[in-house]
């Protein structure tokens, strides 16, 4: 029997992108499913001090599991989100956090794509037209001045002839 190799590739990746991967061992659960969903919430969107680019939720280091357990007991306590945000960044910066605030130190970085993608396509608008007008320039004919100069030039040439 033969095999489908697209069939087996599609369910392959089907049974990738169905799995959620998480370094949370089955320990660090709280028994709230609710605060739970809140803790892993919270955990996908805190990085990974070690780990860069890497969520809290999905890394296996010591300092991650640490900060696992440091939300758990801070939802335990009846902290807000916020609150538990402020707490991570007061105490590691705003580097642990996966989406940096939006502040007056940050905004210049925020800004700056945007910025340098407008002045690209300003650039590009530029010279588009410079070269369409160079292009006009040269297609452009000849006024009855410019005519009457060339025929002299040519009339004043002996080798004019030769040439024609």
């Amino acid at each position: 029997m033969p095999i489908n190799w697209r069939l087996a590739a599609l369910t392959a990746l089907f049974a990738l992108l169905c799995t959620q991967l998480s370094a949370v061992e089955p320990d660090e659960l709280l028994s709230d499913p609710l605060l739970e969903q809140r803790a892993r919430q919270i955990s996908q969107s805190l990085r990974c001090l070690v780990c860069p680019n890497e969520s809290v939720d999905e890394s296996n280091a010591p300092l991650a599991m640490d900060l696992r357990q440091i939300v758990r007991e801070l939802l335990v306590e009846g902290r807000s989100d916020e609150e538990i945000y402020d707490f991570v960044e007061q105490r590691y910066g705003q580097f642990a956090l996966l989406m940096p605030r939006g502040t007056a130190m940050n905004m210049p970085l925020f800004l700056s794509g945007p910025v340098l993608l407008l002045v690209a396509i300003a650039l590009a608008w530029r010279f588009m037209l410079l070269q369409r007008r160079r292009t006009s320039a040269i297609d452009r004919d000849l006024d009855k001045s410019e005519v009457e100069q060339l025929e002299s030039v040519m009339v004043s040439r002996p080798d004019s002839k030769r040439r024609r």
